[in-house]
């Protein structure tokens, strides 16, 4: 726990709307990066993944604000901003050089009126000194890094042209052109086939060994988690209910919502006519979250004082836990354990 941290939320809160019609969509969200490291978020969706990655690039839709914590993020000279509390000049400095997105759909993110090249050039212009010939040549560069066929020729292609596979790696391409140090990745490979989604998934991995920068990995698929992440945290319902090390989560599952979401995994052992594990229930709305921790309504280990206030607590040294039974058995790939 001693590795430097380029990035550390602690006690997030973030609210939409006022007065009597305002609802809370993260809890005292905490965790941290460390750096050249990954860091897979994951839950159901609803569970607040989203909403947390763009309250820490400020991208927050109207109507939604930070109500309290901080978003420590070290600079490329070592000093610390609290991101939650930066000025709007401050976070378009940061955003797109020191700390990128890839989000979930290329096409919708990309502007179809647009080259490939003009759309990843223009963050150089917001963000480097280079003439119009040094950055046609950096976005070559850059298609070339992540394996773009003809980059030469495919600079001066309209998204359209492009495949799903292509304009993913168009947007990994302009997410990483300024050499940022932590890369937010919003699941980058949700819309891809089976086949693609391994090639992105080996790019990425490729890219952060070759720029030695930092991920906060976006999904809920537990294949991808156990593939890409050094680290976990679960998130349910707007709260972290668990972080740590890959390894430790998999093998020694702290909170039943994790071993939940580990159980409904597909087995490839799977019998023919066996149905799905599934967790009961559904994740509550925003407006009607109950108190203590918020899986109790689904949870079947839950007891009386669950009602009551839960923090993440050690359940190991590489493990944190939201659980007053934290590592007793409640879901299995076997089914439903009864207390």
């Amino acid at each position: 726990m001693s590795a430097p941290r380029i990035l550390s939320v602690e006690s997030l809160r973030v609210g939409f709307g006022s007065g009597a019609r305002s609802i809370t969509a993260l809890r005292d969200v905490s965790f941290s990066i460390e750096r050249g490291k990954t860091l897979a978020l994951v839950g159901e969706s609803g569970s607040g993944k989203s909403v947390t990655s763009l309250s820490i690039l400020g991208l927050l839709p109207k109507g939604g604000r930070i109500l309290g914590g901080r978003i420590n993020y070290r600079n490329r000279d070592g000093s610390v901003s609290d991101l939650a509390d930066l000025r709007a000049s401050g976070m378009r400095r940061i955003r797109g050089s020191e700390i990128s997105m890839i989000f979930q759909e290329p096409m919708s993110s990309m502007n179809p009126l647009f080259t490939i090249g003009d759309q990843i050039g223009e963050m150089l212009l917001l963000h480097s000194n280079l003439d119009s010939r040094a950055r046609r040549a950096r976005v070559i560069e850059m298609l070339e890094m992540v394996e773009i066929p003809g980059a030469s020729s495919r600079v001066d292609a309209y998204p359209h042209e492009l495949s799903g596979g292509m304009r993913q790696r168009v947007m990994i391409a302009m997410a990483l052109v300024c050499a940022p140090q932590l890369l937010i990745a919003d699941e980058p490979t949700t819309a891809l086939d089976v086949t693609v989604q391994a090639q992105i998934l080996d790019l990425m991995r490729r890219l952060q060994r070759e720029l030695g920068m930092s991920i906060l990995f976006i999904t809920h698929d537990m294949g991808v988690v156990a593939e890409m992440a050094d680290e976990v945290a679960v998130m349910y319902a707007g709260g972290v209910v668990e972080q740590a090390d890959v390894d430790r989560m998999f093998d020694h599952t702290g909170h039943p919502y994790t071993q939940g979401l580990l159980a409904s995994i597909p087995r490839p052992d799977r019998t023919a006519g066996e149905r799905l594990r599934a967790i009961p229930g559904s994740v509550p709305p925003l407006y009607a979250i109950p108190s203590g921790c918020a899986f109790r309504p689904r949870c079947p280990l839950a007891i009386g004082p669950c009602s009551g206030p839960v923090p993440l607590a050690p359940m190991h040294p590489r493990q944190l836990v939201a659980c007053l039974r934290a590592g007793e058995p409640a879901f299995t790939t076997e089914g439903t354990v009864h207390v």
